[in-house]
């Protein structure tokens, strides 16, 4: 297996449209203004975060249960740019980007830099070969105060292995959950 550089990326984008929309080369302003880049990087793409967020609230005082999990725990948020995570809780989003993952291919995603510094964490489970969607985001605010994060800005890099083999058994083959999913995605069973 090997990680894949840009000309790959871009490579595969044409051939099998796996990042839609795709932006071709490293993004770093957007009118006129500084943001937190976004788009092909030398051996990645740096995902962005669309204007969808779900902030998990207490105010229910449920018990989180992966295997029941309330979707009343969450309070929607969109249409302002941004969202802010209360201190030491978490938000759900999604990417601005659908993604097409070709069948001897796995990713890897991990948080940008600029955010992790901030105490913002990134989480993402890898890209299945043959999974394909928008990618639904977890943000953990760590610390003790408000942390923002902002849509249609880079939240995280996406690393691609292609494998020597294809695989035998595809997500989408398995019939995967989380295939297709749109919007915002709860935890399933």
């Amino acid at each position: 297996m090997a990680i894949k550089c840009d000309k790959w990326i871009r490579r595969m984008v044409e051939q099998q449209g796996m990042i839609e929309p795709f932006a071709p080369e490293l993004v770093r302003e957007a009118n006129g203004e500084k943001i937190v880049s976004y788009g092909t990087s030398s051996y990645g793409y740096d995902i962005r975060c669309a204007d969808e967020f779900r902030v998990f609230t207490n105010i229910n005082s449920t018990i989180v249960d992966p295997k029941a999990f309330d979707p009343q725990s969450f309070v929607e948020v969109s249409g302002k740019g941004y969202c802010v995570i209360p201190p030491n809780s978490f938000a759900l989003a999604r990417t601005v980007e659908y993604f097409r993952i070709p069948r001897n291919v796995l990713t890897i995603c991990l948080g940008k830099s600029t955010y992790a510094r901030c105490g913002i964490i990134v989480n993402v489970t890898p890209f299945e070969p043959e999974w394909e969607g928008y990618v639904t985001l977890e943000f953990s605010n760590t610390t003790p105060l408000p942390a923002k994060i902002y849509a249609g800005e880079g939240c995280a890099q996406v690393l691609f292995f292609e494998a020597d083999e294809v695989c035998e058994t595809s997500y989408k083959d398995r019939g995967g959950k989380y295939q297709g999913q749109v919007g915002v995605t709860l935890p399933k069973i």
